[in-house]
């Protein structure tokens, strides 16, 4: 089944895979796998490979809007210096929306502009909520015993009665 390069399959074989599982088409690497016979760690080390290529999306089931940063960035890269001609046709070919980009391009252009203090601000607000959440938890995780007591002793004072009979009613 190896071809005279030494690797299994056709390079035509490989791009046309990997171009289904990149958008827009977005198909599961399962449904290749079971597809083409072909190994889902094969199928993830090319998917893998695409992208270290500077292939732009991530092909991993993802809506856009999921994919991670450096994703966001290499489109946002491969498209900075396109016309609104090609910009259409890259939107249309990976399935993404021109507002997308454009906010994801804002959001590059603006990532070195964070002022520390704000950044500090920010962490020291973050770690008080997670100290609250932590003690609400902590207050809840106690209610639920004391409840859970409860409810075992309303059960064993019942079992009790029924055993010995109502000692109330004498």
């Amino acid at each position: 089944m190896k071809n005279n390069t030494g690797t299994r399959y056709s390079k035509e074989t490989k791009e046309s895979i990997i171009e289904r599982m990149m958008p827009p088409n977005n198909e599961s690497v399962r449904s290749l796998c079971e597809e083409f016979g072909i190994s889902d760690a094969t199928l993830y080390t090319w998917r893998k490979e695409a992208r270290a290529a500077g292939y732009a999306s991530p092909g991993n089931d993802r809506s856009s809007d999921k994919w991670n940063s450096e994703d966001k960035f290499l489109v946002v890269l491969e498209t900075y210096s396109m016309n609104e001609a090609e910009l259409a046709a890259y939107c249309r070919e990976k399935g993404l929306y021109k507002e997308q980009i454009e906010f994801w391009r804002k959001t590059c252009l603006t990532a070195n502009d964070r002022n520390p203090v704000n950044t500090k601000q920010l962490n020291k607000d973050l770690k008080e909520e997670r100290n609250k959440r932590n003690d609400l938890e902590k207050e809840l995780r106690n209610k639920e015993k004391a409840l859970a007591e409860a409810a075992s002793l309303l059960l064993l004072r019942k079992k009790a009665q029924a055993i010995w009979g109502d000692h109330e009613e004498e």
